[in-house]
């Protein structure tokens, strides 16, 4: 399936983000047989206003025999702000971590830049499938690593939380994310399905990793100034962490 090539706020946001939307939807074509994910029509494309300022909100879904649900989202605040979110959500029959990545900037300046794998079972540790291969990459120093907020006890050891210092640093977190999606995405090309009892395993995992991602306030608060409580806690639920369903 080719990716859809329609018009997109990515050319209007910072260059980071840009490449990094690229990059996610380069390793989905290249690794996975890709699907249409239907959203709501009324979610796909949002527009509203926050702090005087015009706010859009794109999302693209997909799905493939090794995931429910991958999503990606953009989002622009005027001038002030440029999102990117991405959340891939694995059918509960594979053994896969949660890949999520997000960039936050603004005014040409990315102030938060996080990309993991996370585990989903009981443990929290991820497969030796995957610690293996994330322990032989290099090891990167950045000048300005983030500390993870309380809720976040989701994030594996190889979690990178960075506010990017340089172009070289911007680069150094490009090719960590798109290492990871090379990891992620080859080995869940030929991922065998578990038994019940793992997917039982994997549901509860699943499940404590997007209700831990609604904790997250700074999201909450920009949805519900923009478009109101309700609203907000729809597109969190819904949207951005739905629970997974046998």
């Amino acid at each position: 399936m080719l990716l859809t090539t329609k018009p997109s706020i990515r050319e209007e946001q910072h260059s980071l983000i840009r490449q990094l939307a690229d990059c996610i939807e380069s390793n989905w074509q290249h690794y996975l047989d890709l699907s249409p994910y239907d959203l709501p029509a009324e979610l796909g494309y949002v527009e509203g206003r926050l702090e005087g300022e015009k706010l859009i909100i794109e999302n693209r879904c997909y799905q493939t025999p090794q995931f429910r649900k991958m999503h990606l989202e953009l989002a622009k605040v005027g001038n002030m702000l440029d999102i990117l979110h991405c959340v891939m959500f694995p059918r509960p029959e594979y053994n896969l971590p949660m890949f999520g990545c997000d960039l936050v900037g603004g005014r040409g300046q990315i102030s938060a830049a996080i990309a993991d794998l996370s585990p989903v079972n009981a443990k929290r540790i991820l497969p030796e499938t995957y610690r293996q291969p994330l322990l032989a990459l290099p090891t990167l120093e950045f000048k300005e690593p983030r500390d993870l907020p309380a809720w976040a006890d989701i994030f594996s050891e190889f979690c990178v939380f960075i506010r990017p210092n340089s172009p070289e640093e911007e680069r150094q977190f490009l090719s960590r994310v798109d290492q990871f999606l090379q990891i992620h995405c080859s080995y869940a090309a030929s991922a065998i399905p578990v038994s019940p009892d793992q997917q039982a395993e994997i549901i509860a995992g699943q499940e404590y990793y997007c209700t831990k991602q609604q904790q997250n306030d700074k999201t909450r608060r920009v949805l519900e100034k923009a478009f109101g409580v309700d609203w907000a806690h729809h597109y969190m639920t819904s949207v951005l962490f739905d629970m997974p369903t046998v």
